[in-house]
């Protein structure tokens, strides 16, 4: 139920901040739903899987990267380029997990790191597609050789529905018994291999899958920005997704994206008030991680559930 009023006041943004004269907000909402798909994506195997990636920005950049070399060599379709991004991202996590998977707690943690700096660094090498200055894309991807998300409103509801379907894929693998092996495997792994799971070879299928829909984030993303650029995949995007993940709350998809939400919107509302917004925006990460231990979606839920005795 509260997914679907979620859903619903999301589908009527757009015409509500048009009518407030604030189209802006469209553009900022659509990045926020952006990020917000990677941000369930990454809670997915750090909530979930107890798998702190700190390379994670790199599956988005390696998305992006896909639509802008797809782009300069004439293929624009996003049935073509999308899947492309997927596939590369997923391909990407898939190989780099076989390793890094053979590692627990702050070791996992730098070698992500590693790789994601690996691939920052072979894409600033692409003098072919822009090198350090990144790439244009001239115009966004056609959908069927159509161009359906052209214009704010029509990328904004194409953000949007990927978010929801993304939602909707890691809530129901979840509650599966692929989802409650992913949780065993974080709480004990050993009693799990105990009784005949293949722990690694499931963390393996879930990382390659959050890889996958990280890809998915950067594909919307050079599309938003009609750019791609090497900063896509450095380590500092790697922390704001883990601090929209903690943000909002790491035990719950929900969380992970309403985390996205609000760091985007703190993002413009702070910047448009002082040069030194990351300041105040370190102040309240700080007061959240102190004050707010299941997060900002947590501790709202606990606080209505409360006013409703």
């Amino acid at each position: 139920m509260r997914a679907a009023a979620v859903l619903l006041a999301l589908a009527a943004a757009p015409p509500v901040l048009e009518g407030l004269d604030a189209g802006f907000w469209v553009v900022t909402l659509s990045r926020a739903l952006i990020f917000a798909i990677a941000a369930m994506a990454l809670q997915f195997v750090l909530g979930r899987g107890g798998l702190v990636c700190f390379g994670f920005a790199a599956f988005m950049g390696i998305g992006a990267y896909a639509v802008g070399v797809a782009y300069a060599n004439g293929v624009e379709d996003a049935l073509v380029a999308f899947p492309l991004a997927m596939l590369a991202a997923g391909g990407f996590a898939a190989l780099t997990g076989l390793a890094a998977l053979r590692t627990r707690g702050v070791h996992f943690i730098m070698i992500t790191l590693a790789f994601g700096q690996m691939a920052y660094f072979a894409v600033t090498a692409l003098s072919a597609y822009g090198g350090d200055d990144g790439m244009t894309l001239w115009t966004r991807s056609t959908l069927g050789g159509f161009g359906w998300i052209e214009g704010r409103w029509p990328l904004y509801y194409a953000c949007l529905g990927a978010a929801a379907a993304t939602w909707a894929l890691l809530r129901a693998l979840g509650a599966s018994r692929f989802g409650r092996v992913i949780d065993g495997a974080r709480q004990n792994p050993g009693r799990m291999a105990a009784l005949g799971f293949d722990v690694r070879r499931a963390q393996l299928a879930a990382y390659a899958l959050s890889g996958a829909l990280g890809g998915l984030a950067g594909a919307l993303l050079a599309n938003h920005a009609e750019y791609v650029s090497p900063a896509y995949m450095s380590w500092h995007r790697s922390g704001e997704l883990i601090v929209m993940v903690v943000l909002g709350g790491a035990a719950s998809l929900g969380g992970a994206g309403f985390g996205a939400l609000v760091v985007v919107a703190l993002e413009e509302v702070l910047a448009g008030w002082t040069q030194h917004w990351r300041i105040a925006m370190g102040l309240i990460v700080l007061a959240v991680a102190l004050f707010a231990r299941d997060g900002l979606a947590g501790t709202l839920t606990g606080a209505l559930a409360r006013l409703r005795r």
